[in-house]
């Protein structure tokens, strides 16, 4: 209980500290968010279906946490990346260390994941509108 405790009391802080920050669509805003949503999700998930609840509310609360921080353009990747390392960290981190393994893991793997779409949406985004700008035509003169 004095775990859970912790851990509430880590998010309330952490999302008030998120709040100030105004800048939109920040990859790392991204990343905390997708942890904390994750680590929430986990807490949820096991007290309501064990390890395979936690791994689910880790993957949903990664994602939930993502798409929530990030910017329209980049919200399906963030999510899926959230989603994805959320998921697979709760797992490693439950086989290596036991259940706060698991949180870290989590925590870790959503932040990763969700930072790792994020950017890959962006670098789309910016390949896209490379291509669509004007090309310079230079006319011979015979």
């Amino acid at each position: 209980m004095k775990l859970n405790t912790v851990l509430f009391s880590a998010v309330l802080t952490a999302s008030s500290m998120m709040a100030v920050s105004t800048h939109a669509d920040s990859t790392t805003r991204v990343a905390a968010a997708s942890a904390l949503g994750s680590v929430v999700g986990t807490a949820v998930g096991k007290n309501m279906g064990g390890t395979t609840g936690a791994t689910v509310g880790a993957a949903l609360g990664g994602a939930g946490g993502a798409a929530v921080a990030s910017n329209k353009r980049n919200r399906t990747e963030s999510a899926i990346g959230g989603a994805l390392g959320g998921g697979a960290g709760y797992t490693v981190g439950k086989s290596m260390g036991g259940t706060n393994g698991g949180y870290i893991g989590s925590a870790l793997g959503a932040a990763g994941g969700a930072a790792l779409g994020n950017k890959i949406s962006k670098d789309k985004d910016y390949d896209r509108s490379q291509e669509r700008k004007w090309k310079k035509h230079r006319r011979h003169r015979h």
